[in-house]
């Protein structure tokens, strides 16, 4: 199975997107983030907090799914970028994917915004 597939043929691809707004890095995530998939957030990440965007707004609008791998990710990003200063935002997450961060008591570290235009406004 290629590493960027899980499930079906048509669905389960991880998609990334990254832009700048203001003094956000926006990064857009489509698809089901874990273990075979981690990595094509990861490195989009480490680069904006390499470059010096310390505050990430990840639109989680599209995410379909999160498991353990993929949620380390995201809490690792947000140390790196407490650290720098800055911090993760999360946003527009589904109700399957707010449930792996209500359980695993996560969603108390990441400051959470129901829409795009919320998390560029705060």
């Amino acid at each position: 199975m290629d590493r960027q597939t899980v499930g079906s043929a048509n669905r389960g691809r991880l998609s990334v997107g990254v832009r700048t707004e203001g003094r956000s890095e926006v990064v857009t995530v489509a698809g089901e983030l874990d273990h075979h998939t981690a990595e094509l957030l990861r490195a989009p990440l480490d680069d904006a907090l390499e470059r010096g965007r310390s505050r990430l707004v990840i639109d989680c609008s599209q995410l379909e799914f999160c498991d353990s791998t993929g949620l380390n990710v995201l809490l690792g990003a947000r140390l790196k970028a407490d650290a720098a200063g800055g911090g993760v935002h999360l946003v527009a997450m589904s109700p399957v994917v707010a449930r792996v961060f209500e359980i695993t008591g996560a969603d108390a570290v990441f400051t959470v915004h129901d829409s795009l235009e919320d998390a560029l406004a705060d």
